[in-house]
Formats: structure tokens, sequence, C-alpha cells
């Protein structure tokens, strides 16, 4: 009897010790997003800090409201937030003084601020100040980011430890499938193909574990997007082309970020393009009839 208490005790120790868990190895590290005070920027923020990350987040336009949002937050130490045009070089290059004074170094950034004008515009309707501005923000904007973080990287060195350096960049699956009328976005999205497949191989000159990787979402709820769903048609014809009958969060799209950031979870994953997308296809999958709305929008209430 004596025996088998002492060996229910050590089993009861054994799963308490080996409780599943997985450390994600971000604790000690400093994050830089762009795009932070939009709703997948404020989801990335929320799970790297759940990660125990020091966080630089980016805004311009909403600036103030990111602050606001920011100092909230339980953990607004580990936070600092920069106002830079991403388009602008010289702001960039300041926006990563600014990390690199109050944190050391950047060990990943999310080059993720982007632009989605919502008039639609065939090219041949396109006037030239949209085509260019598009263009600036959402690819010219992450160049000059990835340039920004390949320099701070030349000039810290790798981290001695061995992590290495995570760059990775938000895409949409308009720049794998087109988007009619909105050609300007999907130019925008279908360039950042050539920085990953580029980038990967320049980042391990600067630091041989240094990895660079995309997300590409699909269709996306953030807090502004929600007003759409109540548009007569408009989940429907969202899920169509998925194989998930269901709309991604922003949290969904944070979460691929993390892992793509993490030097534990994607210790050998570099030049990677992840589609967040729910299978979507180039296709029309469901008819009208096949989606039930009712069920889209309980999922996306769902937690987890």
């Amino acid at each position: 009897m004596h025996a088998t208490r002492r060996t229910r005790k050590l089993r009861r120790a054994r799963k308490i010790v080996y409780a599943p868990a997985m450390d994600l190895c971000l604790a000690d590290k400093t994050v830089l997003v762009t795009g932070a005070s939009g709703g997948i920027g404020r989801a990335m923020a929320r799970a790297f800090a759940a990660e125990g990350a020091n966080l630089v987040l980016h805004g311009h336009g909403r600036f103030a409201e990111l602050e606001a949002w920011t100092f909230a937050q339980p953990w607004a130490e580990r936070a600092l937030c920069v106002r830079a045009d991403v388009s602008a070089p010289d702001e960039q290059r300041e926006m990563f003084d600014a990390a690199r004074a109050r944190f050391g170094r950047v060990d990943v950034a999310i080059a993720n601020a982007g632009v989605w004008p919502p008039a639609e515009r065939g090219l041949h309707e396109l006037d030239e100040a949209r085509l260019r501005a598009t263009l600036e923000t959402n690819l010219l904007g992450a160049t000059w980011t990835a340039r920004e973080f390949l320099r701070a990287l030349a000039a810290d060195g790798p981290r001695k430890d061995g992590h290495g350096a995570s760059l990775c960049f938000t895409g949409s699956t308009a720049g794998r499938f087109g988007e009619r009328g909105h050609v300007d976005y999907a130019i925008s999205k279908a360039g950042l193909y050539g920085l990953v497949r580029t980038l990967k191989n320049e980042i391990v000159h600067l630091d041989p574990y240094g990895r660079v990787n995309m997300i590409e979402p699909g269709w996306t709820v953030t807090e502004m997007a929600r007003k759409d769903l109540d548009q007569p048609g408009t989940i429907e014809r969202v899920v169509q082309t998925m194989p998930l009958r269901q709309i991604a969060r922003a949290d969904e799209i944070a979460r691929a970020a993390v892992v793509f950031a993490s030097p534990y979870a994607s210790r050998h994953v570099s030049g990677q393009v992840l589609t967040v997308a729910g299978g979507m296809e180039g296709r029309v999958l469901w008819q009208p009839g096949d989606v039930d709305r009712a069920e889209v929008l309980r999922r996306l209430e769902e937690q987890g």
C-alpha cells in the first residue's frame, strides 16, 4: 500500500512537472510592428505582449488612438509607441533609432502597415495619385522597414544566444489571386514575394540564423470591417471560395506572426508564405445557398 501511494504521488508530480507547455522564446525579444493602430496590428501587439516581448508599436494617422490604447494595457511599460510615415525612409530610420535607444536592439520586425483604398477602380480608371500612394505605403513602405531592420542588424550583430533575427511581411491573397477593382493593392502585395525570396538570402550574411517570411491573410474581420458584414450578400460572397466556410479574425493572423517570429517554433523556417485564408482558391466552391450566414457570424464570436 505504501509503495502504491508513493507511486501515485510520483505520477501526480510528473503530471505537474511535465504539463504541456510551449516556450516560444520571445520573452526577452524586442518586436517592432508597423501599422499597429489597425485591427491586425493591435492583435499582433496583444499576441506578442502575451509572450513577454518588448514592443515597438508604429502608428501614423491614428497615432493618438494607438498611444491611448497602449497606455491602458497591463504591459504598457514594455511598449514604445512611435509615429512615422512608412513611405518616408528618413522617418523609418528615426523609428528604428528610437527603438534601439529604448531597448538596445530590434530582434523581430513585422512589416504590417498598409492601405486598401475602398473605391473600386479598373486600371483604365485609376488615377496616378492613388496608384503611387498605394505602392508607396504598401510596397515601398515595407521595403524601407526591411532596409532599416537589416541596417540595425548589421550595426548590432546577431544575438549571442543564436536566436536568429526574424523579418515578417503581411501580404494578402490579393497578391496571389488578384483583386478586381483594386489592382493597385494587388500589385503592392504581389511585390512582397520578391522581397521575401531575395531577403531570405541576404539576411544570413548579417545573422547566420536570420529568417524572412510572409503571412498572407484573406478576408479578415477587424473592428472597422465588421460593419461590412451587415451588408446583404457580403458573407456569402466572401466565403464562397473557401473550403472552410468561416472568416478569419485578426487574432488568427497575429498567432501566425508569433509563430514565424519564434526562434523555437520556426527555427528552420525561412522564405515561406503562410496563407491564412481558410483554404481559399481562385474559384467558386460554394453557392449562396450553401453558406449559413448565422453560423459564420457565430464562429466569429467564439473564443479561442
